[in-house]
């Protein structure tokens, strides 16, 4: 069977889109690189840990390979990599609740770890590897960025309590943006939907860098614990081990980012869109809005210049910047979902816009103010 991917990496392979910065979408195999710092003396505990975890790995569909390395220098450090058919049933696997169970024995053992990902752009070998290429896809081209990474966490509170936690989020005193000589932190923006909470931030340099240095911010601490009674998912800050499972859940990686125009435009409003997607569907609403957002990037008349769309389970969501404001735009060309279809098929915002106008274009005028969340707050730093 071919899969969504698949016919997507066979267009691409026709015609990359350079606006394109980031994509998981282009079905290309990814290779999955853990870097890990083992207590001493843990080694044989961390090894026992990794073969239990492997041999349940090696079940999960899209799972090519795995390989354990021990450093020759240093014999608490450990790399291991792996080999995917592509990225998203590798999202589906490390952002599941089964991903969270597996790797629990290993935090006994492990003092510190990093995660990179990586697309597979070009291969050499013998004979057997040049006759498998068909098979094992390569990204076509190489993606051309801006330095900008982008992440976003997300996370819900107790119904009742949003405005509370809302006016929480929004007063408290910016961190400092410089993080060290190579990573500064770009910008900060906070919507809710409901009860939900998303936070979205753009670093130059390394992400990980940048967000164990917010973390120690006494201001981003002072908040993080004001709002601790009002989580659904309780958390100890103070118990690395509850707060490492917290934000592991929380996190909401980008799948796709788009820029139509290069440049800041002073005219150009930051909106954020969630999109209820119905059970199972998250993956696949990420990509047809990805689809969607690359072809709208090429067109001069789309207001929207630039997209991110962030995705985990069934949580999905789009960070815009409009020309112009949300309000002057074209509802079809700000949701992107042309078709009102689409949407009843992949989200349950169809359910919820009952009395809602039957013509095409007004359900999609509905869908897009029943998407739209809420300001909080958006900080730039300076010279960002």
């Amino acid at each position: 069977m071919t899969t969504t991917s698949e016919r997507v990496a066979g267009s691409r392979a026709r015609q990359a889109s350079q606006r394109v910065s980031q994509s998981v979408f282009d079905g290309s195999r990814l290779r999955v690189v853990l870097l890990v710092d083992v207590y001493d003396g843990a080694q044989q505990q961390f090894l026992e840990a990794y073969e239990q975890l492997c041999n349940q790995v090696a079940s999960v569909p899209g799972h090519v390979s795995d390989q354990l390395c021990q450093s020759i220098e240093n014999p608490s450090q450990w790399l291991i990599t792996s080999e995917w058919e592509s990225a998203p049933p590798f999202l589906a696997w490390v952002n599941s609740e089964e991903h969270v169970a597996m790797v629990e024995p290993l935090h006994s053992c492990v003092r510190d770890t990093r995660s990179l990902r990586f697309h597979v752009v070009r291969e050499t070998g013998g004979p057997a590897v040049a006759a498998d290429q068909a098979k094992r896809r390569l990204q076509t081209s190489p993606r051309i960025g801006d330095g900008v990474i982008r992440h976003a966490l997300t996370f819900t509170v107790k119904p009742g309590s949003e405005e509370i936690v809302a006016k929480i989020l929004a007063d408290y005193a910016s961190p400092e943006p410089q993080v060290d000589d190579t990573t500064r932190l770009c910008r900060t923006s906070l919507f809710m939907h409901g009860n939900r909470v998303v936070r979205a931030i753009e670093v130059r340099g390394d992400l990980l860098s940048a967000l164990r240095h917010v973390s120690r911010q006494p201001e981003v601490r002072a908040v993080e614990e004001a709002i601790n009674p009002h989580l659904e998912q309780d958390r100890d800050l103070n118990d690395p081990e509850s707060a490492r499972v917290f934000f592991t859940r929380a996190a909401l990686p980008a799948v796709h980012h788009v820029t139509a125009e290069e440049r800041q435009n002073p005219q150009a409003e930051r909106y954020a869109l969630h999109y209820p997607a119905r059970p199972d569907r998250g993956m696949k609403l990420a990509e047809l809005l990805a689809r969607q957002d690359e072809a709208a990037a090429d067109d001069p008349r789309s207001p929207v210049l630039r997209s991110t769309i962030f995705q985990r389970d069934d949580v999905v969501v789009r960070l815009i910047d409009v020309r112009g404001g949300l309000e002057a735009a074209d509802p079809v060309q700000a949701l992107g979902l042309s078709d009102p279809g689409q949407v009843a098929e992949l989200t349950t915002l169809q359910d919820d816009a009952a009395g809602a106008s039957q013509s095409k274009d007004g359900r999609l005028a509905r869908f897009l103010e029943l998407a739209r969340m809420d300001l909080v707050t958006d900080r730039r730093s300076p010279d960002a």
